[in-house]
């Protein structure tokens, strides 16, 4: 699989996380200006060990299933391709079964535990979607083998919509029509990630089931190797999918055990449980996501890069591998570092901008942003580096090295956090440390395993060059019209002249090139304009 192909499914998959993101934001925003940091608190508190739940039955299959699917493709046995497609679905389909159950039944003892008993409704609420979510995963790690990522961007924009509506009209229902208590409120909105899961099941099943002849037709006519066994094949997937899981399931994990640790070390400090879980509603509801933004693309390329470099790997073309990794691994970081400074810099403003009904809060959760936006920088990386690791056939790699980065991040938040002057900021602080010692970590392994060379100032010195151009633009348009057009002009006036004069910087030193838009949708004609006018280097 070429780069050109490979940066096509990461952009197919990175449009639809934009889409995702877009109706997740008009979802969120204004679901934490109705129901305040409180509400998002109870709501928070569940997710993250919906979330470590769901990543032991998800994390790792699909990756696992789209591997050894392209494997088989590139061999021509198609049959052997869809077997490991339906061997796997039964094992999801299980999985399903036992998280859901565990949180669904598990969830008095699970509030309890982490001191906040107000967020009992909302894992109860959530915990249909551990069921269908895992149904989904087999369908979209089948196609994405076959180098097929339309499908998954199709459900993951339904599932997101169906998250976005349901969730919403609960939440406003169950609060405004009848007068409900916050807790039950916030499980209102959870619901919606159950909802949401089952329409983005359905679709993907839809879509199957229409490509299904067409499938069956390639099988029957590709060749057909000796048929392996059920437990074969389970050996194969648990053989990559269970170090993938592990390493997936550290930072859920740790992010599970974390909201223990916040709320447990704020009251050992002298805060009340309703402030606790007010400041971890800052904390989680409000500055986290933002952060989590750059992962449409990162995200993207990553599942990309995982059949691209495993299926290089398995021709025996290293200079193809290197080409997917530098492309890989530059493109994470033209995205990474402006969206942080950009975070860092306007963590005020863009907080402000976001949450008007509540300004107080949003002033409050802008100091957790100013720290969190550091590390968006790192875990674009890890995400990245994480996905050409697993392409190269080691996945166990990222998960050590995803384990001591979570050390770093418990420790920090254990002894941060009852730090009065930093309280929840010391959380903040903790989940930048284990980005960035993994980050590290992997970047040292893929350079160890391939000898791939990063050219210092393409890598570093040129996307420094830009993204230092557009902090000092932004800081100069917010601190000069603020006071003239107010905070919302300003802020999204400063955002939009801080990526044009990135744009321009990189294409002015060099940064990206004309191969660079030539490998994306649609890039050739941009880079036809752009060189025209003398912005494009070749």
């Amino acid at each position: 699989m070429s780069s050109k192909s490979f940066l096509k499914g990461a952009a197919i998959l990175g449009i639809a996380g934009i889409i995702v993101k877009i109706m997740g934001a008009f979802y969120r925003i204004p679901l934490t200006n109705m129901i305040g940091s409180e509400g998002m608190g109870y709501y928070q508190t569940g997710y993250p060990i919906y979330v470590a739940l769901l990543t032991i039955s998800t994390a790792g299959i699909p990756t696992a299933i789209s591997k050894l699917v392209a494997e088989r493709n590139a061999m021509g046995d198609r049959y052997g391709a869809h077997r490991i497609f339906k061997v796997s679905f039964i094992l999801l389909f299980a999985l399903g079964i036992v998280t859901s159950t565990i949180l669904f039944f598990g969830a008095e003892f699970l509030v309890k535990y982490i001191k906040n008993q107000g967020a009992y409704y909302s894992m109860k609420a959530i915990a249909p979607a551990l069921l269908f979510v895992p149904i989904m995963a087999a369908f979209r790690g089948y196609f994405q083998g076959l180098q097929d990522m339309i499908p998954t961007a199709i459900s993951q924009i339904i599932e997101q919509f169906g998250r976005t509506v349901v969730g919403f009209i609960f939440a406003y229902v169950l609060l405004k029509k009848f007068n409900q208590g916050l807790e039950v409120v916030a499980a209102g909105a959870s619901f919606g990630g159950a909802a949401g899961a089952i329409t983005g099941t359905l679709i993907i099943v839809f879509i199957y089931f229409k490509r299904r002849n067409k499938i069956l037709h390639e099988i029957k006519g590709g060749s057909c190797l000796k048929q392996e066994s059920a437990s074969k094949i389970l050996s194969q997937i648990f053989t990559i999918a269970v170090p993938i899981t592990i390493g997936a399931s550290i930072l859920p994990m740790m992010n599970a055990i974390d909201a223990g640790i916040v709320m447990r070390r704020l009251q050992a400090i002298g805060y009340a449980e309703s402030v606790a879980n007010d400041l971890y509603g800052q904390l989680t509801g409000m500055a986290a996501p933002l952060v989590n933004l750059p992962q449409i693309i990162t995200v993207s390329l990553a599942v990309s890069l995982v059949p691209a470099i495993s299926e290089a790997k398995q021709r025996r073309n290293m200079a193809l591998v290197r080409e997917n990794i530098q492309m890989g691994t530059r493109v994470a970081l033209l995205i990474g570092l402006p969206a942080a400074i950009g975070l860092v810099a306007l963590s005020k403003p863009i907080m402000l901008l976001l949450f008007p009904a509540i300004p107080g809060k949003a002033v409050s959760a802008a100091g957790s942003l100013s720290i969190l936006g550091f590390g968006v920088i790192f875990l674009t990386l890890v995400q990245t580096l994480t996905g050409i690791l697993q392409g190269l056939g080691k996945p166990a790699v990222p998960v050590i090295n995803l384990f001591i980065g979570s050390i770093f991040k418990v420790l920090a938040t254990y002894f941060l956090t009852a730090i009065p002057s930093l309280n929840v900021r010391g959380a903040a602080i903790g989940t930048v440390m284990a980005y960035m010692v993994a980050a590290i970590l992997n970047f040292l392994a893929v350079k160890r395993m391939t000898k791939t060379k990063f050219d210092f100032a393409s890598f570093v010195i040129k996307p420094l060059i830009a993204v230092s151009s557009m902090a000092i633009s932004v800081l100069f348009v917010y601190r000069w019209f603020a006071d003239l057009f107010g905070n919302k002009l300003t802020t999204v006036a400063a955002i939009g002249v801080g990526a044009l004069i990135y744009g321009l910087m990189l294409l002015t030193t060099g940064g990206i090139t004309k191969s660079d838009f030539e490998m994306l949708p649609g890039g050739r004609k941009i880079a036809k304009i752009l060189s025209r006018i003398g912005l494009l280097r070749k």
